[in-house]
Formats: structure tokens, sequence, C-alpha cells
């Protein structure tokens, strides 16, 4: 059964009414009556979904995008297809942050417990049998856990949320519009779920756009002590099978990451960055946001990421550079060092 989602959507609108709510213009002979029932990226909105542009990077996603309406720069108009209705608009991503509040009014406030709080467990959550729920757990409405499961002391599984078999959730971890495969391990404090860092920049304040993604665990899963995984915007944030995280780690919204993947404490991965399989990170290392990290790649500690890497590579420094690039840039910094320090050293003398 395919899972109903953690928020509820209002709608649909019309194209006149997410205009005027987005402090955007439809297109010359534009029906502003044609309803709009979703929003979505580019690469994947459909005639019912509302999407927006403001990225050079993807106009060959805008040109074929199969939405029903596009906030675009009125620049970009003529780009969009004939199908998909053009809101005109400067400031598109803004616009698009004030579309989603309309569509997602509760989006800000996550679900956790009933609203009641009669109930630890909520009676309309599903529990296993063999599933264990310590004292001072909350189930949210609507969670489910599996068998062989616990859930431990203060720990926070909120509304809709799936914990699959034979995991563990630990002590005042929190788990939110999140769906967790079997076998995964989450340690004491890690906050899973919560929403990304967006927000939609302008001079008069910056505009906090609602996520209404989700965070997908695969199985055999581990997060370490207080680490951080954003739920995504649009898209869900991925962590695939098997991968092992360390303590303090963030990971940002939309970040798909790969199988196998080992990521050291301290790390930080912006949002929509993707990871291939069994990718590994060092301490304190770090990659930027849209950035694709081939199958294979090994980034050392302290390292930062800011353009792509191939498969298989070995990277160092900051920014990061080849293993073999990064060595001979040091020695020969470490020769001119110790150069400059013989002369000095004979110009003293003399």
């Amino acid at each position: 059964m395919q899972h109903p989602g953690f928020f509820i959507k209002a709608g649909p609108f019309s194209l006149e009414k997410i205009a005027q709510a987005a402090g955007g213009e439809l297109a010359p002979g534009t029906d502003g009556s044609r309803l709009l029932s979703g929003l979505k990226a580019l690469s994947d909105a459909g005639p019912d979904d509302l999407t927006f542009f403001d990225n050079r990077k993807y106009l060959d996603q805008l040109a074929v995008t199969r939405a029903g309406g596009c906030l675009v720069a009125p620049q970009f108009a003529d780009r969009t297809p004939p199908a998909t209705h053009a809101i005109l608009t400067k400031a598109t991503y803004r616009g698009f942050a004030l579309a989603l509040q309309l569509f997602y009014p509760e989006a800000l406030w996550s679900k956790a417990a009933g609203s009641e709080g009669k109930f630890a467990v909520d009676p309309s959550a599903k529990i296993e049998e063999g599933a264990i729920i310590e004292s001072g757990a909350i189930i949210g409405p609507e969670a489910s856990i599996g068998s062989g499961s616990r859930i431990a002391a203060g720990a926070v599984i909120g509304f809709r949320v799936t914990i699959g078999r034979n995991c563990y959730v630990g002590a005042c971890a929190s788990v939110v519009h999140a769906l967790v495969g079997d076998g995964v391990i989450i340690h004491p404090g890690v906050r899973i779920g919560q929403d990304g860092f967006g927000f939609a920049m302008g001079r008069d304040g910056h505009i906090k756009v609602p996520q209404v993604g989700r965070v997908i665990i695969q199985n055999n899963v581990e997060i370490g002590a207080n680490s951080a995984i954003d739920r995504g915007a649009l898209k869900d944030t991925v962590i695939g099978e098997g991968t092992k995280i360390d303590n303090l780690v963030q990971i940002g919204h939309n970040v798909v990451m790969g199988r196998h993947c080992v990521i050291v404490g301290q790390t930080g991965i912006a949002g929509s960055a993707e990871l291939g399989d069994f990718v590994v990170m060092g301490g304190q290392s770090g990659v930027a946001g849209h950035i694709k990290v081939g199958s294979g790649a090994q980034i050392a500690g302290s390292t930062h990421v800011i353009e792509d890497i191939a498969a298989g590579a070995v990277v160092c420094g900051t920014p990061a550079r080849p293993f073999k690039q990064f060595a001979r840039e040091n020695a020969t910094l470490t020769r001119l060092a110790a150069k400059h320090g013989r002369v000095r050293s004979e110009d003293d003398k003399a």
C-alpha cells in the first residue's frame, strides 16, 4: 500500500489564485481558472503540478517539463513548453516558497504525538508483536513499528513514520517524516526528518520555504549519536542500504546517498548532493550542494568538495584535488619553506 504522506495538502487552486499568492502575474492569454493540485520539481512535475525555474543550469529541464504551471522570470517565459502556463515573477524561488505555504499551510510544524497528549503510544499506531516500547517513548498517530524493534526511553516516533523490523532507536532520538527499513540502528540524540535549511532570500527578509519531502532510510543503515538528516524539500532525502554514519554528521535536504557508504564524524553534506555506492568521507570533510560524488570515491579528512568527483577518485585538501597532486603541492611548499628558512638564517648571520 502506498504511504499516504506526512502533510495534509490544500487545494486545488486556480492559476490566478496561485499567481496572487506568489506575487506574480499570469502571462498574457493564460486561462486563470485552470486548476493545479500539486507542486513538484521541473523534472517530476505533471500537468496538474506547479513548478519553478530559477537556475540556467536547468534550462534543458524547463524545455521539456510537463508541468501545468511554472513560476519563471519574464526573460525565460518563451522557453516554457506550450502546455505549461507561465506565471511571471522576478523572484521565482521566493514565489515558489509562498505557493508552498498556500498548498501546505501546516508544513512548518511537524506532527509528532497526538494533539490530546493522553497516550504515550497513540491508539492508531501499529505495533507488531515482539516490538519493545520503553517507558517514556512517544509513538505518534498512524506510526508503524516492526517486530523485533526497540524504541528506547524518551525517543519520539512521529506521525505516520514507519520503523521496520529489528531496528533500534536510541534514547531521546526523534524520527519524523521518515520511512525506515529493517535492521537500522539509530543512536541516542539522532534527529531525522526535521525541515531542511531552505530560505528564499530577499532584501526585505528571508522567507522560510516549507519542506514537504521525506527521509528514506534503507535496510541495515547505522546512524551515530547526535547526527541530523533533514527531510527533502520536494523530493526525498535517501540513505542507501548498509551505509554507516558516525556521530555529529549533518546531512542536508534532498541528499541522495548510495549503498554501503562510510561517513565519519563531523562531516557535512549540503543539500541536493549525490553520493554513489561505497563512498568514504573522512572526519570533518564536506561536500557542497548539488555536487555529485562517484561510486567508490574516497574523500580524506578535512577535505572540502566543491566540484563533481569521479568514481574511484581519491581527493584531499581545500578545495578538494587528487591525492597525488595534493601530495606534490605539499612537498613543494615544504621544500620552499625550508629553503626560505635557510636563506633567512644565512642573512641573519651576515
